[in-house]
């Protein structure tokens, strides 16, 4: 049995597929950041968000 997902490829984000759930990554709140995923044994496990502010 498969399980299937479907994105809308017109919109920009980021997923990560773990346990067999896909994930969407929240955006940056200002829309100026990075996200870093942290992994351990080959799974994801962390996501940090680091962003800034234009004045």
């Amino acid at each position: 049995m498969t399980n299937e997902k479907q994105i809308d490829l017109t919109k920009n984000a980021v997923y990560i597929v773990r346990g067999g759930k896909l994930i969407q990554i929240d955006n940056p709140p200002l829309g100026f950041g990075k996200q870093e995923i942290s992994w351990q044994d080959g799974k994801p496990t962390h996501v940090d968000y680091k962003y800034s502010k234009k004045l």
